[in-house]
C-alpha cells in the first residue's frame, strides 16, 4: 500500500513547481496509462491501481504497480468519477532543432485547448511545437487528458518567441480575425504557423516576423472560433495545399 509520503508526493505533483523539479507529470484513465505504458515502458515511474480496478482488470503482468483503496485514490486523482489507475511518467527531454514546418503557441492559457493541439499536431504529422514562455503547462494534468497520449510524439519547447524567429528563415503565417482569406492563399510547404491567445489573439511585439496574414472566412454568425478548431482548420489546409 501507499505511504503518507509517497501519498504526498504525488498530490504534490499537482503543482507545476513542482512536476517541473521531479521532472515527472501524472496520466490517469486506463486508456491513457497503458497505451503510454505500452508505447514508453522506459518513461513510466509509477504505476498505482486500487483493488476495485484490479477485480474488472488486468495489468500486464512485465509491469510494477502499487496498490491503494480508492478513498485514497480519491485523494490522489483531478478527475471526478476516477477509473482507479494513475500513473507517473518522466517527462520527455527532447532538443529543439528547426524543422521545415512548425507551430508555434503565443501564451495559450486553457489547458483543454492546448492539449487538442498537441493531438491535432501529431494527427497533421507537425514535427516541431514551439510554445511561448507564458503558455500553461503542457503537462498540466488538464493538457494530459486532453491530448489523448501525444505527448510523447509531438516534441514541445518553451522558448522566447521573438528571439526564435529572428534565427528562422522561413515564411511565418499569423492567425489573425483580419487576415487574407486562407482558401484563395497559396501556402509554401515550409514555414511556420502562429496562433495566438484566445482572448487577445497574437501579441503586438511578434507582427514584425510575420510573412502573411491569414484567416478562416466566417460563413455564418459566430462571433469566433475556439483557438484549437481554428488551429484544426488551419492545419487541414496546409496539408491540403502543401502534403507530407
Amino acid at each position: 500500500m501507499l505511504s503518507k509520503n509517497q501519498i504526498k508526493f504525488i498530490r504534490s505533483l499537482k503543482s507545476k513547481k513542482q512536476r517541473s523539479i521531479h521532472q515527472l507529470f501524472v496520466v490517469e484513465g486506463s486508456r491513457m496509462v497503458l497505451e503510454l505504458m505500452e508505447s514508453n515502458p522506459d518513461e513510466l515511474a509509477q504505476l498505482i491501481v486500487t483493488t476495485d480496478y484490479l477485480e474488472k482488470n488486468e495489468i500486464p503482468p512485465h509491469f510494477k504497480y502499487d496498490l491503494t483503496d480508492s478513498i485514497t485514490f480519491k485523494k490522489l486523482t483531478n478527475t471526478v468519477s476516477p477509473q482507479g489507475i494513475m500513473a507517473l511518467f518522466n517527462q520527455p527531454k527532447m532538443a529543439y532543432q528547426e524543422q521545415d514546418f512548425m507551430l508555434f503557441l503565443d501564451n495559450i492559457q486553457d489547458p483543454g485547448n492546448m492539449g487538442t493541439i498537441i493531438r491535432l499536431a501529431d494527427w497533421f504529422g507537425v514535427k516541431q511545437l514551439v510554445c511561448s514562455l507564458d503558455c500553461v503547462d503542457v503537462f498540466n494534468p488538464k493538457v494530459i487528458q486532453s491530448s489523448m497520449g501525444s505527448i510523447y510524439r509531438v516534441p514541445v519547447h518553451y522558448l522566447d518567441l521573438q528571439d526564435t524567429l529572428r534565427q528562422i528563415n522561413l515564411p511565418v503565417y499569423g492567425a489573425y480575425l483580419d487576415g487574407e482569406n486562407v482558401y484563395s492563399q497559396v501556402l509554401e510547404p515550409k514555414g511556420v504557423l502562429i496562433m495566438g491567445n484566445e482572448g487577445n489573439g497574437i501579441r503586438p511585439e511578434l507582427t514584425q516576423f510575420i510573412s502573411q496574414k491569414i484567416m478562416i472566412p466566417r460563413f455564418g454568425n459566430g462571433e469566433s472560433l475556439n483557438v484549437s478548431t481554428a488551429t484544426g482548420i488551419l492545419l487541414s489546409e496546409f496539408r491540403r495545399t502543401t502534403p507530407i
